[in-house]
């Protein structure tokens, strides 16, 4: 294939090759030379351009495929257009003789055909250039047509089209000659030859007025004919035609002079809706024919005919555009309710017609009015709507009011205006439904009066409008939830006040129904009671049915039809009610068989219609219960259920006896009956009706073989047992297409009615599939496909003989019936045994009996050979359904051995297609059917089928065999890849374009491959390269086939290529063909499209974003119209997708490929996505009457926005979304709160306005999201204030995730604000409107969320300004305290708990945070500020808050306790839910219950459990909650707890709800819960009440502590680890002061009694043994083993292999981790206190151990000498365990001195080199560890020689260091020794080492010091000397004095010297001065001895005293400030440890 990357075509290497491998050289050739031609230069193509043409032109002749010839035809275009044009009339002579040439042999077919390709592509390129030539190449064209068969026809018509398409108006002599040509071809009958005629004339009208003008009715009667018996993509292209052409002649702008001559015809809008209007009502007959027929009564429009003008009239308005239909919609509304009016009685004369009618024209509506306007424009439309309903009412109560009985009487004028009412009805539901909560300003708009208007219509005399109107108050009540509960009392007042009038009572009962069915979908609910008022007046119909024959059946529907919507409301409801439910459906059906005779004898005819209806009612009611309360169906139900079904399956065998009796009257009853019946039973368990099975399948075999029904309706019941994927082989009507809601009706024939609403009102409260009516089928269909399904489960569980019989009769029935009917049967029967085999193989049965399968072999056998492709297609799935079953490997065989024989005899069409896929589909069930000889003879079979070009069918189902064998024998089939490539490629350069269903059969098995070669792909060896070269050829020719599907084919199979070799597939190209096809409008390539989108953005989101935007600016017109690619971007042409899709699927795709995209490149482009959600929120319909905060237009000034506002054309322009829907918008505001989230893991700049701002002088590209703060802030506020309730929830999580991001970010023009502070208005603005009443629960919900938020992020710092917010969450408060019998009565009960708990969670929030603030400022003890002020704004609602706060948390722990306790919990509910509401409710507490326990937990440390209950506002709560009354009926008993009690209680509380919540974490625990939950526990035990509570219940603690312990192992964050550490602190703390306050009492008790007989308090008693789990001690060792463990597991000394100290290097340990092991190093430091002596001695150990092992682990030497935080926290631990009381109690002293001395000798022998890593560890720790020791302990611990002696060593080796800090720190602690008042401690260590400090300060005296680092050195030396003196006994101390003496002088300077000195011998000097003046006073009598024997020494100290004698004073000072740094870190050190 690379031989062929050459300008030239490599001939030699091409005629080397084999056919098919020629072909595809050629082929690959052509592609690369396009690519080449458009980048060479024009010299080199002049150069090479001779050769090249005649290459070109010998191909031509060589017959080259459709796609060759078309990529030949563009290139020899290319040539010409760059090269020179002189040999193009040559080129176009050839050509044209080439067409004329008189062979017509089927060889020569191609050149010819390529010939004519060529002059379409010639003229479209080059157009005028080629002068007047084109009139003898047209004639030449159209001269050959006629002669020319369907392939020849349709290139022309594609050629024409490209000619007109290059020549524009100058080919207008040829115009009529064309549209002549064009006109035949439009009725042709080929398929694709139409199409191409439609694509011509819709070319040619772009020019030829006459078109548009005077031949306008020809033109369109012309496309009526055309849609008859057409096909989908004819109808798309006619329908487009068509439309375009009317579209144009009412807005063509006359041109004047120029056309003078002809005469112009104006149209008016008028008459084209009646050209349309004709078409739809009278078909393509012409008027004198259609009256004819219409005299006899037989004519009706074809529906081909009738569909195909629907499409017409949606391409007509959508051509028009939006405003257009927004001017005329008056018009146009009723010229299209006209269409289903009584004036044309044709179009709705039977119910059949009607429902057709009338789905067309809600599709024009739906697909007009919800497609092109805005939502304003569509709110506008709705009142049209309205105004014509109310119309039509005022019409038929003329009709009905009318005295004249005979006019009363006619029914055909009260059902004149039925259809038109539905239809408007219908839209207008749709309408609203689309519209949401943005169409609440229709029903506040009491001109219209739009919900009056649809009641006033529900007592309609028709019952499809009583319908239709019901479905319309359900799409209101979904799109508005707040209307749900007042419609629902409307209509259920209004069924009560009627109960007498028929009308009223069915409509109203469909009404209710209908708005029951919507609660579902409204998440807030309705008030519990409604379920009561309704089962009530249900009872009520049912019970007063027989007191009034004329209502007896109405009532009877209703009763039951308000029964099965009551039990959509779920278990909570159902259960109420359920005990009557039963007690009705065991009354509806007699008790015994007897009675049903004794009925059977009585009744007549009207009675039987009740009970008929009566009983299928309740069956249906019974069958929603059991769908929709599966949690109710306990056994005990079930056997109440189960009483009456034999006598419901008894009735149904007498079913047909009765039916003879009666006549065709109860034939529909019966039907209905059977059909609710069977329904029931497939949802019920089959044991459960065991004994009925024969009775049953007798019955659904009579049905299914019934001679009576006339019409297969194989579309109702085999789609669902064809596998999906061969569907797709099928007509593409069954394929998934935006006109489905139309075009379903083509498939089902013209006897078939399409499924309405009429057909089942029980499918109004059924959940259905989008969002439009639900379409049950007739009765007469419906219950045929319940009956086969139920045949499935029935015949799976009968004993086998029974079965056989049952195979038996339907085999008979079969061979019995002729013509029609035979197919009939034989389509029932199938659909049957399909079910039973898909049933047996999911219930993993098998099929034994040889009998059996026999018969079920003929059965399907059969049907694999009929001629309706569906049911050969559901044959051939029951065939491997069989195979399956049987599980046989020989059945097996045999099975595919039939196949195989029959494809090789038959020739017929049907055998081949029908044992074709049977092949493929036993591959699909049983792999690769064991053998591989098997798999190779399918392969050749299939091979052989799909070359077989006589028909295509046969091509199509062969070739979609062989791909379901490719899937499914995976690795076996490697061994053809090959031979199946190649035979892929030579069919796609082959077979005709117009044959779309080969080649996507043939994208499929491409595909198949691709999937099967997997990763292999990528490989680089010869054969894998190939294999790869052509799957991308194949998919470059699937991608240049003009069917849309064959596209999407293409577009899948590179989306797999892309998957598995990402780099051979090339993106730009790729990416170009998906943004062409953005729009396209063929639903399954757009879902294609964004199918491949999606896998693409995952990987490389920018660069396909580059690559669209290149493509958009490159090519000339725009890529795709409706998606402006250029402008916006694609990911701004995919929001406007996601506009304007409705397919869910499709907008789900979208969605995730632009969250793809902003995940991948939102940090990067981040002003664009801004702009991108900004310009679709701004767009938004309503938001002019919104103006923002002034606060918005400072940012605004430089960008000239407010220019575009003065013209209007501008404006528009200015915008790139034009009123985009409320889903849009939302998913934009999603989409900010996203790009805030990936700007938080980006660079931290997008959080920092001072660096962002930097960064951007320095780089004007970088881009920072703190920069675009104030368009964050407009778009959140944009959203909260919409009036879409879902849009302003969006809007106020935004805002949310703004405040929290940016609270803290200051503004650094003003210090010590923040940016946010300046947006107040703003948040105050859009938070306003959620507070108000009319306000949805949930947004206020969310409002008091932000409201917390905002007040707690502390951005407003004045009282006043932080007012505003404040007084909205305080009118919350006033609204919610009335508890929940006040609130709003709209919703569902649990939505009032849902407010009341959001606001009190809010007002818990601020509370936490204010008591947080106040505490802080009071440690840095400034006056008081804004947090004083916060707590003074909370402070006046404390009282109020605390109460409803305790109230709440009482609920939550009523309601978190287990089933076990539901009998003692209150009937009334609690607080704030009701008992019924209850398991709704639980979901808020917990979103709320952990903040309130918080702040509850605060309150009561703040009062410290004194103060008494403050009744104010008692009075103010409709019952009190004052959690006195815990648990009590009334509060009159409450009054006698004490307030001991009370605060019992309240402890109580708060810690049962903490650790009932902290011991059962489950893994979606929030930490925001948990955090709450600690931190309550922590101000619990702040106080010394709850603390003596603690203290004293020693089980408590231990409990508690096991609980903190299990949240420590199961949670690693650290916050909540050091929280859960901190209340461990608290528990110690309160077991400490209990041990102290016993100790004390009974100290003071027995103050006679010897101190011996004391009993010992504290844990271990006497005996010193602390139990596991009853010792609260050792429940703090394992916890705070485990935090030490796991920070440092060398601790553990399994894991270090033994106690030995073995040395690994110290570590440093994260902020973090040292946190934690500090604060566990606090708490094992208090636990020797909390026990006696004994005990102590027990802990002890561990304690040492563990406190000396941090200090080991995490001694690392730091710079400066400091110490780790981690080894200062050990240190200090030592400290506070060394000097602990316990060291000195007498009964544990010398344990306790024995412990210390080991712990000692394990500090020192960690100095001991181990492996020579002492050197790591840092000595300062450890000298400061043993000095500690030596101070704290008693003497008896360190003065041991041994001890003593390696001490002392200790401190001498460090003295003799080099590191100049560690010797400071040594003489630091040297200090604090000698100083030590015990001299037996002291005078060893000053005999010791006295002397080497000496040594050391003399020898820094000889070499004077350098630097501050050596001056301090010395500075402490001296210290030490100093030290030392006052120590010595008298006799020595002049010694001392004697040696410090000589060196202090040493150091004086003269005042010659001091003036040049340096600044370190300066400090020096001042230094020895001053503690010369100490000295030289105190032992004045050494002094003089001194001076007076040395007199250098004298001399120098006078000099020294003379030269600073005048600036002495002023010296002084600042010698002071110099010693200080040394002084400093001394002290500290003291301090900290000694």
């Amino acid at each position: 294939m690379e031989l062929s990357h050459s300008l030239l075509l490599n001939e030699e290497a091409c005629h080397q090759l084999g056919d098919v491998q020629k072909a595809e050289f050629i082929f690959e050739w052509l592609r690369y030379l396009e690519k080449l031609l458009l980048t060479t230069s024009r010299n080199d193509v002049r150069e090479k351009q001779k050769t090249l043409v005649e290459q070109l032109l010998s191909l031509l002749n060589s017959s080259p495929g459709p796609p060759t010839r078309k990529l030949l035809a563009k290139n020899l275009a290319i040539i010409y257009s760059i090269g020179d044009t002189f040999s193009v009339y040559e080129t176009i002579d050839k050509c044209n003789d080439l067409i004329r040439s008189k062979d017509d042999s089927p060889s020569y077919l191609p050149t010819k055909l390529a010939a004519v390709v060529c002059l379409g592509s010639l003229y479209k390129k080059l157009g005028r250039i080629l002068g007047n030539t084109f009139t003898d190449t047209v004639g030449n064209i159209l001269k050959a047509m006629k002669s020319a068969e369907s392939q020849g026809r349709y290139e022309i018509m594609l050629s024409l089209q490209n000619i007109l398409n290059g020549l524009g108006a100058a080919a207008t002599p040829c115009h009529r000659d064309i549209y002549k040509a064009a006109r035949s071809c439009l009725t042709d009958r080929s398929m694709a030859v139409r199409c191409a005629a439609a694509k011509c004339l819709l070319e040619l009208q772009n020019e030829a007025i006459f078109m548009w003008n005077t031949d306008l009715d020809s033109v369109t009667t012309l496309c009526f004919k055309s849609f008859e018996g057409s096909n989908y993509d004819v109808r798309i292209a006619v329908s487009k035609l068509l439309g375009t052409i009317l579209a144009k002649a009412i807005i063509s702008k006359h041109p004047g002079s120029a056309a003078s001559h002809q005469s112009i015809r104006r149209v008016s809008l008028e008459e084209v809706l009646e050209l349309l209007g004709t078409g739809f009502l009278r078909g393509s007959s012409g008027f004198l024919r259609a009256s004819g027929d219409m005299l006899k009564g037989t004519s009706s429009v074809s529906r081909d005919v009738r569909v195909g003008v629907t499409q017409a009239y949606v391409v007509f308005i959508s051509t028009l555009g939006g405003p257009w239909l927004e001017k005329n919609f008056a018009v146009f509304l009723s010229h299209l309710l006209s269409l289903v009016s009584q004036s044309h009685p044709k179009a709705t004369q039977t119910q059949v017609d009607a429902v057709c009618c009338r789905r067309c024209v809600s599709f024009i509506l739906r697909a007009t009015v919800g497609g092109l306007l805005g939502e304003k424009a569509q709110i506008a439309a709705a009142k049209e709507i309205c105004q014509a309903i109310w119309k039509l009412k005022k019409v038929s109560d003329a009709v009905l009011s009318d005295g004249n009985l005979e006019t009363r009487l006619s029914s055909a004028n009260v059902a004149a205006n039925q259809h038109m009412l539905v239809c408007a009805l219908q839209e207008l539901g749709n309408l609203i439904h689309s519209l949401g909560t943005t169409a609440a300003p229709l029903f506040q708009d009491s001109s219209t009066g739009l919900l009056d208007g649809v009641i006033a219509v529900i007592p309609h005399p028709s019952n499809c409008v009583r319908l239709a109107a019901a479905w319309c108050l359900h799409c209101i009540a979904v799109a508005l939830p707040s209307s749900l509960t007042p419609l629902l009392d409307r209509c259920l007042e209004r069924l009560t006040v009627l109960k007498s009038s028929p009308e009223a009572v069915t409509g109203f009962s469909f009404a209710v129904a209908a708005l029951l069915g919507a609660v579902k979908h409204c998440p807030l609910g309705i008030p519990h009671g409604k379920g009561k008022i309704v089962m009530t007046l249900a009872e009520d119909l049912l019970c007063s049915a027989t007191q009034n024959s004329r209502l007896s059946a109405q009532r009877m529907q209703a009763g039951w039809l308000l029964i099965a919507a009551l039990m959509t409301l779920g278990p909570a409801v159902v259960t109420h009610h359920l005990a009557r439910v039963l007690l009705l459906w065991k009354c509806i059906f007699p008790a015994s068989p007897k009675d049903l005779e004794t009925e059977k004898s009585r009744g007549d005819l009207f009675t039987w219609q009740v009970t008929l209806e009566g009983r299928a009612g309740a069956l249906s009611a019974i069958k929603s219960f059991v769908s929709h309360c599966g949690d109710l169906l306990t056994e005990e139900v079930i056997q109440h259920l189960l009483l009456p079904l034999p006598c419901a399956v008894d009735l149904l065998t007498q079913l047909s006896s009765i039916l003879k009796t009666y006549g065709s009257p109860l034939k529909t009853s019966s039907v209905v009956y059977r059909q609710r019946l069977y329904e029931l039973l497939i949802l019920l368990p089959p044991e459960t009706y065991q004994g009925n099975f024969c009775a049953i399948l007798k019955e659904l075999t009579a049905d299914l073989t019934a001679p009576d029904i006339q019409v297969a309706a194989s579309l109702c019941l085999l789609p669902s047992l064809c596998h999906q994927n061969d569907l797709l082989i099928l007509s593409p009507l069954l394929q998934e297409t935006d006109h489905r809601f139309i075009e379903e009706q083509l498939l089902l024939g013209n006897g078939v009615a399409c499924g309405s609403l009429e057909y089942d009102p029980y499918s109004l409260y059924e959940d259905i599939e989008g969002d439009s009516v639900p379409k049950p089928l007739p009765p007469t269909l419906s219950v045929i496909s319940s009956a086969a399904k139920l045949f499935g489960i029935v015949c799976t569980h009968v004993e086998d003989a029974q079965r056989l019989l049952t195979l038996e009769q339907l085999l008979n029935s079969i061979k019995h019936t002729k013509g029609v009917r035979q197919q009939v049967v034989q389509l029932h029967v199938v659909s049957s045994i399909s079910n039973f085999l898909k049933y047996l193989a999911g219930s993993k049965g098998s099929l034994r009996p040889e009998g059996i399968r026999r018969r079920v072999l003929t059965l399907v056998m059969g049907a694999l050979e009929s001629t309706n492709p569906l049911l050969r297609c559901a044959a051939a799935e029951a065939w491997a359904r069989l195979a399956q079953v049987v599980d046989d490997g020989v059945f097996t065989a045999g099975l595919a051995q039939v196949s195989f024989e029959k494809l090789k005899s038959a020739r017929d069409v049907v055998t081949r297609t029908g044992h074709s896929l049977a092949l493929g589909s036993l591959h699909r069930y049983l792999g690769g059917i064991s053998s591989s000889q098997h798999l190779n003879s399918c392969i050749g079979i299939l091979y052989t089928l799909s070359q077989d070009s006589t028909s295509p069918d046969v091509q199509t189902w062969a070739l979609h065999s062989l791909s379901l064998i490719i899937d499914s024998a995976g690795a076996l089939y490697y061994v053809h890849v090959e031979p199946t490539l190649s035979l892929i490629i030579l069919l796609l350069l082959n077979v005709p374009p117009t044959h779309a269903e080969v080649h996507q059969s043939l994208g499929r098995c491409l595909n198949a491959l691709i999937t099967m070669l997997g990763p292999e792909l990528q490989g680089n060896n010869p054969s894998v390269s190939t294999l790869r070269t052509s799957c991308l050829l194949g998919c470059a020719v699937m991608q240049d086939n003009p069917g849309c599907l064959v596209q999407a084919q293409a577009i899948s199979c590179l989306q797999q290529l892309h998957m598995f070799a990402p780099r051979h597939v090339n993106l730009s190209s790729l990416v170009s063909s998906l943004c062409v096809n953005l729009c396209s409008p063929y639903l399954l390539l757009r879902r294609a499209v964004l199918a491949c989108l999606r896998q693409l953005v995952q990987r490389e989101a920018a660069e396909v974003s580059e690559h669209a935007v290149v493509l958009a600016k490159d090519s000339k017109e725009e890529l795709t119209p409706d998606a402006n690619i250029r402008e916006v971007g694609l990911e701004g042409a995919l929001l406007t997708l996601l506009d304007k899709e409705t397919d869910q699927r499709l907008c789900q795709d979208i969605k995730e490929t632009l969250n793809h995209m902003l995940t991948s490149m939102a940090v990067e482009k981040l002003s664009f996505w801004l702009k991108l959600c900004k310009d679709v929120l701004a767009a938004s319909a309503d938001f002019t009457g919104v103006t923002c905060v002034d606060a918005m237009q400072e940012e605004e000034g430089d960008r000239g926005d407010d220019a575009s506002v003065l013209t209007t054309r501008n404006n528009e322009k200015s915008h790139p979304f034009t009123n985009p829907r409320w889903a849009t918008r939302v998913f934009a505001a999603e989409c900010v709160c996203r790009i805030i989230k990936q700007c938080e893991n980006a660079n931290s700049a997008h959080f920092d306005i001072a660096l962002a701002q930097e960064m951007k002088k320095k780089d004007s590209r970088n881009d920072f999201l703190v920069l675009h703060l104030a368009d964050l802030i407009r778009m959140a506020f944009m959203a909260a204030t919409d009036h879409s309730d879902q849009l302003r929830l969006s809007g106020l999580e935004t805002l949310l995730v703004v405040i929290r991001q940016f609270a803290a970010i200051p503004e650094p023009e003003f210090p010590g604000h923040v940016i946010l502070e300046q947006y107040q208005a703003n948040v105050g603005a859009a938070l306003r409107p959620a507070f108000t009443s009319d306000t949805p629960p949930d947004v206020t919900a969310k409002a008091c969320q932000v409201c917390s938020a905002w007040i707690s992020s502390g951005v407003v710092s004045d009282l006043n300004d932080l007012r505003r917010v404040h007084q909205l969450l305080v009118s919350s408060l006033t609204k919610i305290q009335a508890g929940k019998e006040a609130l709003s009565h709209l919703y569902n009960e649990s939505a009032s708990t849902m407010e009341i708990l959001a606001v009190l969670k809010a007002w818990a929030e601020v509370y936490i945070i204010a008591v947080q603030s106040h505490k802080n400022h009071k440690q840095i003890s400034k006056t008081t500020t804004c947090s004083e002020g916060l707590l003074d704004l909370v402070h006046t609602d404390l009282g109020t808050l605390s109460r409803l706060w305790l109230a709440a948390l009482q609920d939550f722990a009523l309601l978190t306790l287990s089933s076990d306790f539901a009998s003692q919990l209150p009937d009334e509910g609690g607080a704030f839910y009701t008992a019924e509401t209850s398991e709704n409710a639980k979901l808020h507490y917990h979103n709320s219950w952990a903040l309130i326990l918080h702040a509850s937990a605060l309150w009561l440390t703040s009062t410290g459990f004194a103060v008494a209950e403050p009744d104010e506002g008692a009075a103010n709560l409709s019952r009190p909650v004052t959690p006195t009354s815990m648990c009590q009926g009334s509060s009159s008993s409450a009054t006698a707890k004490s307030p001991e009690d009370v605060y019992t209680d309240r402890f109580h509380l708060i810690l049962g709800t903490s650790v009932e919540f902290l011991c059962s974490l489950r893994s979606d625990a929030s930490m925001e819960s948990i955090t709450a939950c600690l931190h309550a526990l922590q101000a619990l035990l702040d106080v010394p009440w709850p603390r003596s509570k603690v203290g004293s219940d020693q089980d408590l603690g231990i409990e508690l502590l096991n609980v903190l312990h299990r949240v420590i192992l199961t949670r690693e964050s650290p916050s909540i680890q050091l929280a859960s550490l901190e209340v461990v602190r608290q528990i110690i703390c309160a077991a400490q002061e209990h041990v102290k306050e016993k100790r004390r009492s009974a100290e003071v008790d027995d103050g006679a009694a010897e101190k011996e007989t004391l009993p010992e308090f504290g844990e271990g008693k006497d005996t010193g043994g602390l139990v596991p789990g009853k010792s609260l001690v050792f429940a703090t060792l394992e916890l705070c083993v485990c935090i030490l463990v796991r920070q440092l597991p060398e601790l553990n000394p399994e894991l270090t292999g033994g106690p030995g100290v073995k040395a690994t290097k110290p570590q440093m340990l994260s902020e973090d981790g040292s946190k934690l092991v500090s604060a566990a190093l606090v708490i094992l430091s208090e636990l020797p206190t909390v026990c006696s002596p004994e005990g102590s001695i027990s802990v002890l150990p561990t304690v040492l151990y563990l406190t000396i092992g941090v200090l080991r682990e995490t001694a690392v030497k730091l710079p400066g000498g400091q110490l780790s935080s981690t080894a200062a926290a050990s240190l200090q631990a030592l400290k506070g365990i060394l000097s602990s009381p316990m060291a000195r109690a007498e009964k544990s002293h010398t344990a306790w001195t024995d412990l210390f001395r080991s712990a000692l000798t394990t500090v020192l022998d960690c100095w001991d080199p181990v492996d020579g890593t002492h050197q790591e560890l840092d000595e300062v720790s450890l000298l400061t560890a043993i000095t500690v020791f030596i101070l704290s302990t008693s003497p008896e611990v360190t003065t041991i020689p041994c001890l003593q002696k390696r001490c002392i060593e200790k401190f001498k080796a460090t003295l003799e260091t080099k590191d100049p800090m560690v010797q400071i720190k040594t003489y630091q602690l040297l200090h604090s020794i000698f100083q030590y008042p015990n001299p037996t401690v002291s005078y060893p260590y000053i005999y010791s080492l006295a002397s080497s400090v000496v040594e050391k300060l003399q020898e820094i005296d000889k070499r004077k010091p350098e630097d501050t680092i050596e001056l301090q050195i010395f500075q402490e030396g001296i210290k030490v000397l100093e030290a030392l003196v006052p120590v010595a006994e008298e006799q020595h101390r002049s010694q001392l004095v004697a040696c410090l003496l000589p060196i202090l002088i040493s150091f004086l300077l003269d005042e010659n010297a001091l003036g040049s000195a340096t600044s370190v011998m300066r400090n020096l000097h001042d230094f020895a001065l001053q503690n010369l003046m100490q000295i030289g006073p105190q032992y004045s009598s050494v002094f003089k001895n001194v001076m007076a024997s040395t007199p250098s020494l004298k001399a120098r100290l006078e000099a020294a005293i003379k030269g600073i004698q005048e600036s002495v004073k002023v010296k002084l000072p600042s010698s002071k400030h110099t010693v200080n740094p040394g002084k400093n870190s001394s002290i500290q050190l003291k301090t900290s440890f000694l």
